[in-house]
């Protein structure tokens, strides 16, 4: 598909790319141990904590993707105004990402403490809040401000309360001519009415339309949302599966890149993050998807909420 496009090509079209992530934030941290016994207080395994590691995950994460690649992230969300939200400001910098976080001081900064042993994890714990109308107001203004520095937008919706105004935000993105991705949430997709692009996955399509007996059910269901929802496209990720693009055409799929799975956390953030980064710099659908699909099958083979790099995505499909 890229046959014509030269490595330096491909990197250039990234590079002028402008991509603005909006959605709910998180710090994911890992604390990583060893297991050797079982608690004499409770039938729990003792993990003895070695390494502390901290991440940016949700729509940071997508927007620390879109970086990675080599294209120009804008980051627009909510935190607390604690030593979690600093951390994120610290990751976004480092990883060369425009961060505009909202901050309000009536809450805590999401958190994910994930513990791990031996690659697995034993618990994930989880502390988070719901933003404040004042600062949910805050976010729609400093979104009309920013909209017109970026090519793409992308809403990275979490269910944590950041997306509130999200049906106005479509709006306006589309009145600018921006086209609008959206990985979705909850079984109320009337709010994603007019996007360009949602990207469920299988468990989050089901929840909307049903469950499928076969390709042709499925096809007919997702074709019915789209046209309810008058999106360009659906684009489902389908794990093992791969993935399956609807538009107005007959659908497209792209099967998963052969490899040992590790972990597929964050694989959904690294799709999105590709299509719309593609979108930005003037490929197709069919062709941003085949892009997508490329780098979330190098993200999957590592641990944790990982992204790809423009170099381990150029390999990754010099070898296709």
């Amino acid at each position: 598909m890229f046959a014509n496009l030269t490595s330096e090509q491909l990197k250039s079209r990234f590079a002028g790319a402008r991509v603005l992530v909006v959605g709910d934030v998180m710090l994911d941290r890992y604390w990583f141990g060893d297991v050797s016994r079982i608690s004499p207080e409770a039938p729990v395994p003792v993990a003895k904590i070695n390494q502390i590691d901290q991440r940016a995950g949700g729509a940071a994460n997508v927007a620390r993707n879109i970086a990675a690649l080599g294209g120009k992230a804008g980051l627009l969300s909510v935190t607390g105004n604690d030593e979690a939200a600093d951390a994120l400001d610290t990751l976004m910098v480092q990883d060369g990402v425009a961060s505009y976080l909202m901050r309000d001081s009536k809450i805590s900064t999401t958190v994910k403490l994930r513990v791990v042993a031996r690659n697995q994890q034993l618990i994930r714990l989880d502390f988070e809040e719901t933003p404040n109308h004042e600062v949910l107001e805050q976010v729609k203004e400093q979104y009309r401000t920013i909209l017109h520095d970026y090519d793409v937008v992308i809403f990275s919706d979490y269910g944590k309360g950041g997306l509130t105004h999200i049906a106005r935000m479509i709006d306006w993105a589309k009145h600018e001519g921006k086209p609008v991705l959206i990985d979705p949430k909850g079984d109320d997709y009337e709010k994603y009415a007019g996007a360009t692009l949602i990207t469920p996955n299988r468990a989050e399509l089901k929840e909307v339309v049903g469950s499928w007996k076969n390709e042709a059910e499925l096809t007919e269901k997702a074709q019915s949302l789209r046209r309810h929802l008058e999106l360009e496209s659906i684009l489902l990720t389908r794990s093992e599966e791969g993935m399956t693009l609807f538009g107005s055409g007959e659908p497209r799929h792209q099967a998963t890149r052969a490899q040992e799975v590790y972990d597929v956390s964050g694989a959904g953030d690294t799709v999105i993050a590709g299509m719309g980064l593609s979108m930005a710099a003037g490929f197709t659908l069919p062709e941003a998807m085949h892009l997508a699909n490329t780098a979330a099958g190098v993200v999957v083979a590592k641990l944790g909420t990982a992204v790809c790099s423009f170099d381990e995505l150029d390999k990754a499909l010099a070898e296709q």
